[in-house]
């Protein structure tokens, strides 16, 4: 796979191997204790109200379980990642934030 191709992946989740790898974090896999929907609640609720993110970003997948969140989707840019990171980290307290997200090629 050209390497233009594999950027065009990150766009379309049906296209993401990572998605289709049945060890990765899936919708089911979700945790449904109070604290772990808390912190989840909590990124969305960040990744919402930061103006400077892109449609895309706010609408990653989070998964939180077993004191792990983990970020997937595209994502605009490599500065908008990093900042997706960084306010899932603040507002995931202790638990450990695992960034997967990719970054959309550029058109």
């Amino acid at each position: 796979m050209a390497a233009d191709d594999k950027k065009k992946d990150a766009e379309s989740t049906g296209k993401n191997e990572r998605d289709r790898n049945k060890k990765a974090p899936a919708p089911p896999d979700r945790s449904g204790k109070p604290g772990e929907l808390k912190i989840t609640l909590s990124i969305r609720k960040a990744l919402m109200n930061d103006k400077s993110l892109s449609f895309a970003a706010k609408y990653i997948k989070i998964f939180t379980a077993n004191g792990r969140v983990t970020l997937r989707g595209p994502v605009e840019t490599a500065d908008e990642k990093e900042k997706i990171s960084e306010l899932a980290k603040a507002a995931a307290r202790h638990a450990v934030v695992e960034n997967q997200l990719e970054i959309k090629a550029a058109k």
